[in-house]
């Protein structure tokens, strides 16, 4: 037990500080030290307090399993950090930091930066590995898959290409978000409506209304896509995805970010509730009260519709000009000039 970090910093923080809360990651010390008779039990919950007559029993138990401690004490004060395992671990944040190549200090992806700072590439970027990181911008690198629309072009620099070609080329328009942070810029024709579709199927199959563009939004990938939208600031934007607790979430995402953003959820899909319906629950803490009627009714049923066979529905491409034609018509019955 004593060869994990964690339970020794355990060690260290009651030995520094002279109490110990009892944390999840350091569970298997605080239980030790509660059955010695080093520490007692305060009146505050899950808390240790060291009983000083045993302090040289906890600075022997350091010496044998944690012989730098003493170093490392001086360290993390000198650093002006807290004696315990966020200390610790701020420290060899601080030191990996100080590993970093010159190269690498301008940009980095996010799990290249956590690997390098954190535990591990999954680890958490919190405010202090970011911090750390300094001026270094830290990029997910998310990718737009697109089927773009006619007329549409893509600029870099002086360099025009036409998206339609690229698509004709490699299958589809693919757009990274390193692209679009370094001046990838869309041109041409822009596209009467934007599409957004959560699953792959659905992105391939889809028969979209002429000039549109359809791109795929994977899950919580919505990071690159904003990129995308900011630079169609004119162009109604319509979500399609799955109708489950996600898929609510991923609405509500996009439409913290845009606004705007038309949340496409066709009355016929109603037909697909006993076909295809799978029951499932749905979360009682979800927010529904600005969903749709059929979703919140699906919420009570206990009901998640996937997407995909709507795909194959010919009333959807009328259904999907009429969303947009019904919030984007002004009074006067003439569609509002697009910018």
């Amino acid at each position: 037990m004593w060869t994990d970090d964690a339970q020794r910093l355990a060690l260290l923080e009651l030995w520094a500080t002279g109490t110990l809360k009892r944390r999840q990651a350091q569970s298997d010390a605080w239980d030790e030290l509660a059955r010695l008779p080093w520490a007692r039990r305060t009146s505050r919950r899950d808390e240790l307090t060291l009983v000083e007559g045993h302090r040289g029993d906890l600075e022997g138990l350091l010496d044998r399993a944690f012989p730098d401690w003493r170093e490392t004490v001086a360290t993390l004060r000198g650093r002006g950090l807290p004696t315990d395992l966020h200390g610790y671990r701020s420290l060899a944040e601080e030191r990996r930091a100080a590993t970093l190549p010159e190269t690498a200090r301008q940009r980095l992806n996010l799990r290249t930066a956590t690997a390098a700072l954190g535990a591990h590439s999954k680890a958490t970027l919190g405010e202090r590995l970011r911090a750390a990181l300094g001026p270094i911008e830290v990029t997910r690198d998310g990718l737009i898959r697109a089927r773009p629309n006619p007329g549409l072009t893509v600029h870099r620099g002086q360099t025009t290409w036409s998206a339609e070609a690229l698509a004709d080329c490699l299958g589809e328009l693919t757009l990274t978000e390193r692209a679009l942070r370094d001046g990838t810029r869309l041109g041409g024709t822009l596209p009467v409506a934007v599409l957004l579709v959560e699953n792959v199927g659905f992105y391939v199959d889809v028969a979209p209304p002429k000039g549109w563009m359809v791109a795929h939004v994977p899950g919580w990938n919505t990071a690159t896509i904003q990129l995308l939208l900011e630079q169609l600031p004119g162009t109604p934007v319509v979500h399609f995805g799955d109708l489950d607790p996600n898929g609510v979430r991923i609405v509500a995402h996009l439409q913290a970010q845009r606004p705007d953003l038309i949340w496409a959820v066709p009355p016929f899909w109603e037909e697909q509730v006993e076909l295809r319906g799978q029951k499932k629950d749905w979360p009682s803490d979800l927010d529904l009260r600005a969903a749709p009627a059929l979703v919140q009714r699906l919420a009570a049923d206990g009901i998640w519709l996937e997407q995909e066979a709507l795909a194959l529905d010919l009333r959807l491409t009328g259904y999907l000009e009429s969303v947009v034609a019904s919030r984007y018509t002004c009074e006067d019955g003439q569609s509002p000039q697009r910018l």
